[in-house]
């Protein structure tokens, strides 16, 4: 959860409903599991997320957990979508087409049709961006 923090940068802002804004300005992912706990946490707290930088690999799972409703992006936001690595019980690091199919599964119907049409989820990454994002969500 430590590194979580320190890649994940967040601002609280109170707002009129007692909420707090939880603010991405750059994030370069890291553990899934990680990221799927602290996004866990923030769509039970009814906080919106404002995604205002780079939001890559595991940080993109934003999407898959806090509802579409409660995200919104700023001019700056840009998300980045690769295949997952997976880490072998040697220490080996490989990649499970299983495990990749399951992560592009988590993502909205809008967000799987993107990935597909830019080629799908491989190890390199993918951006979204600009029109295109803000097609899918709406600008803060």
């Amino acid at each position: 959860m430590q590194r979580l923090l320190l890649t994940l940068v967040i601002s609280a802002v109170a707002t009129a409903q007692a909420f707090a804004d939880v603010r991405i300005y750059s994030s370069p992912g890291g553990d899934v599991a990680t990221y799927l706990t602290f996004f866990s946490q923030v769509e039970r707290s009814g906080e919106r997320v404002i995604i205002d930088g780079p939001c890559y690999s595991a940080c993109t799972l934003v999407l898959s957990t806090i509802p579409r409703g409660r995200v919104c992006v700023t001019r700056r936001a840009v998300l980045g979508f690769h295949a997952p690595e997976v880490i072998g019980d040697n220490g080996r690091h490989y990649h499970s087409q299983s495990v990749t199919q399951a992560i592009l599964a988590s993502y909205p119907s809008s967000v799987r049709t993107w990935i597909r049409r830019h080629g799908g989820l491989k190890t390199s990454l993918i951006y979204l961006r600009g029109r295109e994002l803000t097609a899918l969500y709406r600008r803060c």
